[in-house]
């Protein structure tokens, strides 16, 4: 039993979120103890691109969301979408976010991807196709190359920032140093890299070889791979699959 009244090592949250934030929360609702590492921020786009594109929004076929924050910025400039215009959506928790504001979801693939929606396009073909997809500002090219070798015609813009948040690292790498940490997640690549940076190389490689590591997708499980870790994959790439995978294992580990 730790400080916390947790029967299990605390768990590091790395995704961009307050302490009563989704993960946290359902992590806590599972009795762990949860160390709010933030390595990423959401902030607003720089420019006025995304509004540009939203006026012409009837241009369009398809728009792609593949992030509940960018469903966010969407409906901050369009809260409601022509009918002729069809809605994809990459994971179940994207696609929850828009059908609870009232957008239909025409396109959904079965792994919450990027890889995956382009399959899912080329499934029902998208040649001559007018796409827009309001994207981060990190964004992989993915989606708008896939989409674009099929024919398509893809207009990317920019719809948030993702940025470093500020991090207190001396206290991170404390923890670290006492190597009582049981598990880290990540829910995006961004998040692995800045909190690379944030901690420097050497506490992150000891912070990821002293616990469990889960990745909510490939993309991210990915970016632990070029680092040299192999990451456990959420049982699903939603917050929830995150957050129970990461009980699985730690139960293994008692």
């Amino acid at each position: 039993m730790n400080a916390s009244g947790s029967a299990f090592a605390p768990v590091v949250v790395t995704r961009a979120e307050a302490s009563d934030g989704p993960l946290s929360s359902q992590l806590r609702t599972l009795g762990l103890e949860v160390l709010l590492w933030p390595a990423v921020s959401v902030a607003p786009a720089s420019g006025h691109s995304l509004e540009r594109a939203l006026s012409r929004i009837a241009e369009f076929d398809w728009i792609v969301f593949a992030s509940r924050n960018a469903v966010t910025a969407v409906i901050r400039w369009l809260p409601r979408l022509p009918d002729r215009v069809r809605v994809a959506a990459i994971g179940r928790a994207t696609a929850q976010v828009l059908k609870s504001r009232g957008f239909r979801v025409d396109l959904m693939p079965n792994e919450a991807h990027a890889a995956a929606l382009v399959d899912a396009f080329a499934a029902q073909g998208c040649a001559g196709a007018r796409i827009l997809y309001p994207a981060s500002s990190r964004a992989l090219p993915t989606i708008t190359q896939g989409l674009t070798q099929l024919g398509a015609e893809v207009r990317q813009v920019e719809a948030y920032r993702t940025e470093a948040a500020p991090l207190d690292a001396n206290d991170c790498r404390a923890w670290i140093d006492r190597a009582v940490i049981g598990a880290v997640t990540f829910a995006s690549p961004s998040a692995v890299i800045e909190l690379e940076r944030a901690l420097g190389t050497s506490h992150f490689a000891r912070l990821l070889s002293q616990a469990k590591v889960i990745a909510m997708g490939p993309t991210t499980a990915r970016a632990l791979a070029a680092r040299g870790k192999t990451a456990v994959l959420a049982e699903s790439a939603t917050l929830s699959g995150l957050a129970n995978t990461t009980l699985r294992l730690l139960q293994e580990r008692t």
